[in-house]
């Protein structure tokens, strides 16, 4: 193909050579470069310029820009203070190339760097196997005066096992809410995980040491990530929407007034949808199926009453789900390398038009 490309080409250029054998320019300058010398092989083979600087010079210019006193400046900013210091190296874009052979184009100083945090992965099957928890605040009817609101949600079934609203966040009412919550719900040694996010409370070496004693499983949600706590951000969001949430409590006493009938309210009136339409305590406490086979009789008796109204057939009364998770395992990578080369399959990928 080269051959009859380049001997056309010499009489109607490449484009037109191209062009009248019906091949693309890209696939003759591929052909091209696997059959010759790569532009990087060329490189190589040229001399190198009379202007260059030599492997010493470069090396030193590199010493002096990661030196101490220039390490955080930019090339150009090293250069023009030793042109002020009556010294000359090399220009300031000859710098960048030095550096950049060297893959130092970047800070260069030793700087921290963040270490990579385990992506908490929490499962619970029932009632009582992984709480989690956080506190938020409530504004005061004064500048800058806040309650404090402490929630200890069951993840399966969304069930508030403990609250309580203090003037203050501290470790101390935080091990209160934890031993009266597992008191009432009847935790046994090594059954429960608690997942929180970092604050101060959440970390506290005596929080830890109390679920230690207690047979507690703690997990933490990764440093600035906002996603690694959903269910507690989310039951702040249903709190703080109610309709009758008044937005600032003139006391402490009132915060916790209207506190009491909410959480009444959110346990065992409050129709779930992430636990399908049924209340954390009808899940929580295994109401959730007969309830569920209730509903399905009326359903059923509303599709013999008139079948016309449900185009899929017989309606089916949605369960809780079965797991519920926080981060659930992410699906093994599939090379590309591995997958089918048919037709078949790849009729079932969309491509993004002009990726």
């Amino acid at each position: 193909m080269i051959k009859s490309v380049e001997q056309l080409a010499e009489r109607q250029g490449l484009v037109g050579a191209c062009s009248a054998l019906s091949v693309p320019r890209s696939s003759f300058y591929r052909a091209l470069a696997s059959e010759g010398e790569t532009k990087a092989q060329k490189a190589t083979l040229r001399p190198p310029s009379a202007r260059a600087l030599s492997e010493a010079e470069k090396e030193k210019v590199r010493t002096v820009l990661n030196s101490a006193p220039y390490q955080n400046l930019a090339p150009r900013e090293v250069y023009a203070d030793l042109l002020d210091q009556g010294v000359y190296l090399c220009s300031w874009r000859t710098m960048y190339r030095i550096l950049d052979e060297h893959g130092e184009v970047k800070e260069r100083r030793n700087q921290l760097r963040h270490p990579t945090y385990q992506r908490p992965e929490l499962l619970a099957t029932q009632p009582n196997q992984v709480w989690s928890w956080d506190i938020t605040k409530l504004r005061g009817s004064e500048k800058l005066v806040y309650y404090y609101l402490y929630v200890m949600l069951d993840l399966f079934s969304r069930y508030v096992v403990g609250w309580m609203i203090a003037e203050r966040e501290s470790a101390e009412l935080a091990e209160q809410l934890i031993t009266e919550s597992c008191r009432k719900q009847a935790i046994q040694h090594q059954q429960l995980t608690i997942h929180a996010d970092n604050g101060g409370a959440m970390r506290a070496k005596t929080v830890s040491q109390l679920m230690s004693e207690l047979g507690i499983q703690p997990s933490h949600s990764r440093p600035h990530v906002s996603n690694d706590n959903p269910f507690s951000e989310a039951h702040f969001k249903t709190l703080k929407y109610a309709p009758d949430f008044p937005g600032e409590f003139a006391s402490l006493a009132t915060a916790r007034q209207w506190a009491q009938p909410f959480f009444d309210w959110y346990n065992h009136e409050h129709h779930h949808t992430g636990i399908a339409l049924f209340t954390p305590a009808d899940v929580h406490y295994g109401r959730s199926e007969q309830i569920r086979q209730l509903r399905q009789e009326v359903m059923q008796q509303a599709y013999l009453t008139h079948p016309e109204r449900f185009i899929n057939g017989s309606p089916i009364v949605a369960a809780p789900p079965a797991a519920v998770w926080i981060n659930p395992p992410l699906a093994p990578t599939v090379p590309i390398d591995a997958l089918p080369a048919t037709d078949s399959f790849c009729a079932t990928i969309s491509l993004p038009v002009g990726g």
